[in-house]
């Protein structure tokens, strides 16, 4: 009995593993990892020469984006072993925080981290690898960035100033403005005066605001001293420390100028080409490493630093209908830019093109936001 029993259960698995594998074998594998074959034959020894080298970035050393970038050469330390090891340098202490580009682009400085907001007066294409109002989030950045062409396009734009670079920050939605006048209209936001920096600083002017593209150390002083009423700077984490709540009354939402915010780490080409294989593949892991970590460690500090900003202003957010009227002031005032920069359109047009292939997805898995259970049942089941 025992030995049929046996019997049975071997045809039936191999029924099973013949007929389930000819199913299965409808269709072609949905997708691959292009990497694999380049991983099953490393060509390349490990490196033994000890190689130095010096980060600049536009970050002060009180900011979480210095943290990011001391993270990543962290990274690079650990997994190289000491061989290729990278002093950071906050901005002004090799060079000043305006000049960072040109010391890696010219070599003085071997690498940099910053994010390509920063490199607008270089060529404007740089702003839309950094943040576009209503544009990609986080995950959409790194869907477009890894596998829908943006990287190869954001290495083709810094190659022409003979840099390499990759993708190695991204702190997720900012906050919207720290306000002193309350505004969740669009015409409240008429008259005011405001600080923000690259296209949302045009759009809001084309508005009728009145608006400053101050550097984030005299954001504070502005505010206290009357001379803007609202001013914007990044994620709650990386706002609380500098205090914007204790000058104002509002924090407008959401943050539409800016639904992600991507950093990045800049390479003088020439320095770069000279690694060995090895320490390049650290390098590129490494970054990809400090992509993730930089969203999730700052996303928990985002949690808790909202919770103390409640305690002490006023939460405002924008109703749907201003909402709505600013996305269409946005992609009128983009279309413009498009208009005038070829570079700009090559990637605004591939990223709303990712926006649009994506967009069946992401109605298709709406309406299961994880709010905490009285809230989901209270009927708000989107984020």
């Amino acid at each position: 009995m025992k030995k049929k029993l046996t019997l049975v259960m071997t045809c039936l698995m191999a029924f099973f593993f013949i007929f389930g594998n000819a199913y299965a074998g409808k269709r072609e594998k949905f997708g691959e990892d292009p990497r694999h074959k380049t991983a099953k034959r490393v060509k390349f020894k490990t490196s033994t020469e000890k190689i130095r080298w010096k980060m600049v970035m536009p970050w002060s050393k009180g900011l979480l984006f210095y943290d990011i970038a001391t993270h990543f050469a962290d990274s690079v330390r650990l997994a190289s072993a000491g061989r290729l090891d990278i002093k950071p340098f906050s901005a002004g202490e090799l060079v000043p925080a305006n000049q960072t580009f040109d010391a890696v682009s010219q070599g003085s400085a071997q690498m940099a981290h910053g994010s390509p907001l920063y490199w607008k007066g270089k060529n404007e294409a740089f702003v839309a690898f950094a943040s576009v109002p209503f544009g990609l989030d986080a995950e959409g950045y790194n869907i477009w960035l890894y596998e829908k062409g943006g990287l190869e396009m954001l290495q083709e734009l810094y190659g022409k100033f003979g840099i390499f670079a990759l993708p190695a920050g991204q702190t997720g939605q900012e906050m919207g403005l720290f306000s002193n006048k309350r505004a969740s209209k669009m015409e409240d936001f008429k008259g005011m005066r405001l600080r923000t920096p690259g296209w949302y600083m045009d759009i809001m002017n084309n508005l009728g605001a009145s608006v400053s593209p101050l550097p984030g150390g005299e954001v504070y002083l502005a505010l206290e001293r009357g001379v803007i009423d609202a001013a914007e700077y990044s994620t709650p984490a990386i706002n609380y420390p500098m205090g914007f709540d204790e000058i104002t009354k509002y924090a407008i939402q959401p943050g539409v100028h800016q639904p992600a915010f991507q950093c990045d780490v800049i390479f003088n080409k020439e320095a770069y080409e000279k690694l060995p294989d090895d320490l390049k593949w650290i390098i590129d892991i490494c970054a990809k490493e400090t992509q993730l970590w930089s969203y999730n460690w700052i996303n928990a500090l985002n949690a808790k630093a909202i919770r103390l900003f409640k305690e002490k202003v006023e939460f405002v957010m924008m109703d749907e209908d201003t909402k709505i009227q600013f996305r269409k002031t946005t992609k009128e005032y983009l279309d413009s830019v498009k208009a005038k920069f070829p570079d700009v359109k090559k990637v605004l047009d591939s990223q709303e093109a990712f926006i649009e292939d994506y967009a069946d997805w992401r109605k298709a898995r709406g309406g299961v936001a994880p709010w905490p259970y009285e809230t989901y049942i209270s009927g708000q089941t989107f984020e």
